[in-house]
């Protein structure tokens, strides 16, 4: 969203100042000269010209009718809004309409494009998974390719920002777009042309069975398809066995308000209150489960971490607050207030927050704010970074006044997102100076990128995640090829270091590489598993909890 400094906008209203003072300057003398403006005819003016009552509406409307030059009005709006709205809560927003589909874009469940997932880990487009039965698939394109050029326009070693490169491949569905791609034992370019087609979003990244008994699903936001996305998933777990669940909410800021209180419905039986909102009336709307939820008997824990917002707020506490889940990881972000969005003819829209949202036993998920210090507001997770509040629950202080009692008897607290019911501190432990060296300079990357590369015949004939786990498993030399290769690219290798986070990174290594598999996003996860310790908690609440049930 863009932002609007003080300066900016003094700069657009000092000339209407002006205005403003000339005009009454100008009218003071022609009283001098006796010119015949009597205070009748300036009613009579001021009336005429139907200027409302407040004074930017009066000034804009005073410019527009009778200012001595054409200004472009609207180009004055569009820098004057931002700054009204930057006066309110730190979510009211001001949208323009040049960037009101890359907003709505993600939550909408699908965009026109090409049908690939590319990098840049250089200055090359590299293409890493093709979407299957899409119009790159359609047209071969291959994971692995190299778009040189895109239409007539050279963008292999021209350093072009990424955005530029989707800019380019996305349009309207049923254009063509001509691609020359650089391809792995093929002297020439390999010219195709892409027909352009709807590609979908999902919203679930990942959805897989970690053990027997439980499932593992990752939702990265709530977007229009994510409750149907959900069942199918749940659908096809259970299929495969799963008797327990770990909810993956980390990281989603939010979206539809609907599909939060859908998901929640699933696992809640009839009657559960699962959210309510409040405006400035304390008029309240309360939303219930309906009883139609299918997952009511699933053991469920829920992650969430200082970046899990709004509707994963909404869900994770909905849970919690009816004792139907244990929520494992750190203090969500505590975004707590509802906007509706009033759209304008030209595209742009207004979201203007118009009540704020409660938990079941009442607590206010929205963390404290001030209106107008929107830069305070974006500090505040930074803050608990420096109050250790990442890697202690000590650190973290709830006042008395904001306990709230679960059904059961479990103490919550209010003020400010959701408070996990099991803390696990942010891990740094095998954090070295060689390991940023080489994570922080690309080098881990681009070497998964290049292994691809050399192994792709092997990769792409890899269908399951057990067939993936062996045959990363079989290459015992990955970690010391990889230390080779980071030398070459200027890191000398410090043994002490390297052993130390060793396991972070054979555990990156081996993620990055199977998201250039077909497994994507499932190979990763399954993989980067292996040294998060919030999933590593999860599995061992939901061990406790069929303990706990085997012994009664």
């Amino acid at each position: 969203m863009r932002k609007f400094r003080f300066g900016h906008v003094v700069g657009y209203l000092l000339p209407l100042v002006a205005v403003a003072v000339a005009f009454v300057v100008g009218m003071r003398i022609g009283t001098i000269r006796n010119r015949r403006i009597t205070q009748m005819q300036l009613h009579e003016l001021v009336n005429g010209l139907n200027v409302p009552k407040n004074k930017l509406t009066y000034t804009l409307s005073f410019i527009e009718k009778s200012y001595v030059d054409s200004l472009p009005l609207d180009s004055i709006i569009e820098h004057v809004m931002p700054h009204v709205i930057e006066n309110l809560d730190p979510h009211s927003a001001y949208i323009p309409a040049s960037e009101m589909q890359e907003v709505n874009e993600p939550l909408e469940g699908e965009f026109d494009g090409i049908g690939v997932v590319f990098n840049m880990a250089t200055d090359t487009v590299i293409v890493l998974n093709v979407i299957p039965k899409g119009p790159s698939d359609k047209a071969g394109v291959r994971a692995g390719d190299r778009i040189i050029r895109i239409n007539d326009s050279i963008v292999a070693g021209k350093k072009v920002p990424q955005n530029d490169i989707v800019k380019q491949l996305r349009g309207k569905r049923g254009t063509v777009v001509r691609l020359g791609l650089e391809r792995q034992g093929i002297g020439d370019l390999v010219e195709v042309s892409v027909t352009r087609d709807a590609i979908p979003l999902h919203s679930i990244e990942a959805s897989f069975m970690m053990s027997p008994r439980i499932g593992y699903i990752k939702l990265s936001q709530f977007a229009r398809t994510s409750f149907v996305e959900l069942k199918n998933a749940l659908k096809e777990l259970r299929a495969e066995g799963m008797e327990q669940l770990v909810f993956d909410l980390r990281g989603n800021t939010g979206g539809y308000l609907d599909q939060a209180i859908a998901i929640a419905n699933e696992f809640l039986p009839a009657g559960s209150l699962i959210v309510y909102t409040e405006d400035r009336q304390r008029h309240r709307l309360k939303e219930f489960s309906d009883g139609t939820g299918g997952s009511t008997d699933l053991d469920v824990v829920v992650l969430i971490d200082e970046a899990s917002a709004s509707s994963s707020e909404i869900l994770a506490g909905a849970l919690q607050d009816n004792d139907r889940g244990t929520i494992v990881g750190r203090r969500s972000f505590g975004k707590g207030l509802v906007q509706q969005q009033l759209p304008f003819a030209d595209g742009s829209a207004l979201r203007i927050t118009v009540a704020r949202y409660f938990t079941p036993t009442g607590r206010s998920i929205q963390k404290p704010y001030t209106n107008g210090k929107g830069e305070e507001y974006a500090s505040d997770i930074y803050n608990r970074y420096l109050n250790n509040e990442f890697f202690s629950a000590d650190s973290i202080h709830f006042a008395d006044s904001l306990k709230f009692v679960t059904p059961k008897g479990k103490v919550v607290y209010g003020g400010g997102g959701i408070m996990p019911d099991e803390f696990v501190p942010l891990d740094t432990m095998d954090v070295t100076k060689y390991y940023v060296e080489v994570s922080g300079r690309n080098i881990l990357y681009r070497y998964t990128i290049e292994y691809a590369d050399r192994h792709r015949a092997e990769l792409d004939k890899i269908q399951t995640l057990d067939e993936l786990r062996a045959y990363l498993d079989a290459d015992k030399s990955l970690l010391a090829d990889f230390v080779r290769y980071a030398e070459r690219h200027g890191v000398k290798p410090v043994q002490r270091e390297i052993a130390t986070s060793r396991k972070i990174m054979e555990a990156q290594l081996r993620a990055y590489i199977s998201r250039n598999t077909t497994l994507e996003s499932n190979g990763f996860y399954d993989n980067i598993h292996k040294i998060d310790k919030t999933v590593q908690r999860a599995t061992e609440v939901l061990d406790e909890m069929c303990r706990k049930r085997i012994s009664q």
